[in-house]
């Protein structure tokens, strides 16, 4: 069902909306506290711990914008969404009219077959570039509004704690990331000599459009090769070739998205937001190599 500050309110049938002409994406999906255990220090000691909540799909089902304007939405007063979920908790999202224009989906289908229960089924709320809790599971309404619903998820949950004490709200999009994956913490380097090295990258805004690696704990990088295809809002892979000589190194990964925005390494996060946050946290991550091989997670400024 749409309604709200719609024209015309009305109750699409799955049959209805598999009549209308549908798309087919590639997008990530990340929870908002992914990685979120590495804010104050070293918490985790495999990149599955520290990036694992992370996932890349393709998505099918019809535009959310299509939608909305056979409800004859008022573009003049609708500034958000409220998307509500038909699951036990009564997870209901905020999302910005911007965002639900764009290139959000209303997903009936998820690689190549219709959605799973444990995935939404028979609906899910697609919002590309957005934390993945407001992709909102089993969805049964969207209602349309001129302000925030600061529903009780987005109103005393996934909000921000700055260093002077306020909460942000509302900072769902996730920035540009990356972590390398291969070699990576609780891993093992079993001789000196060649390595290729591999990791992923995404953003939240776009299409990733470099990404440096340093293997010397951030004093210089050298630019990786992109491997395709290079989508927007959808996981990159990237590779560099490497010769281990056999010494103690850290190494990192650094991402630039097509808007210029550069991934911040965690002191500079931390200048901004502190370290008693708990989302959001896209800062550089540093793996370390023993003399002996042996992969560590670490954190340098």
């Amino acid at each position: 069902m749409i309604n709200g500050l719609v024209k015309s309110p009305r109750v699409f049938t799955m049959d209805d909306l598999m009549r209308l002409p549908s798309i087919s994406r590639i997008h990530f999906i990340e929870c908002g506290a992914n990685t979120g255990l590495e804010w104050g220090n070293v918490a985790v000691p495999t990149v599955q711990y520290t990036h694992g909540m992370l996932s890349c799909c393709e998505y099918t089902g019809v535009r959310l914008s299509l939608l909305l304007d056979m409800c004859g939405i008022d573009l003049k007063k609708a500034k958000f969404i409220l998307a509500e979920g038909g699951d036990g908790s009564g997870m209901t999202r905020t999302i910005g009219i911007d965002n639900a224009l764009h290139d959000a989906i209303v997903a009936w289908g998820m690689n190549g077959e219709m959605l799973r229960p444990e995935n939404g089924y028979p609906l899910r709320l697609v919002v590309p570039g957005v934390q993945g809790v407001s992709w909102v599971k089993w969805l049964r309404r969207i209602e349309v509004g001129d302000a925030p619903y600061a529903t009780k998820d987005e109103a005393v949950h996934y909000i921000d704690l700055m260093p002077n004490g306020l909460h942000r709200q509302y900072t769902s999009i996730q920035e540009c990331k990356s972590v390398i994956t291969t070699p990576s913490g609780g891993q093992q380097l079993l001789s000196k000599g060649f390595y290729n090295v591999s990791g992923l990258a995404w953003s939240g805004r776009g299409r990733i459009k470099q990404v440096d690696v340093s293997f010397d704990g951030g004093r210089s990088w050298k630019t990786a090769r992109l491997e395709s295809p290079v989508l927007s809002k959808a996981l990159t892979r990237f590779n560099i070739d490497w010769i281990w000589d056999g010494s103690e190194t850290i190494f990192q990964s650094r991402a630039i998205d097509e808007t210029g925005y550069v991934q911040p390494s965690i002191r500079m996060l931390r200048e901004v937001r502190g370290t008693r946050s708990i989302y959001h946290n896209n800062a550089i991550q540093s793996w370390r190599v023993e003399v002996n091989g042996e992969v560590q997670n670490v954190q340098i400024g």
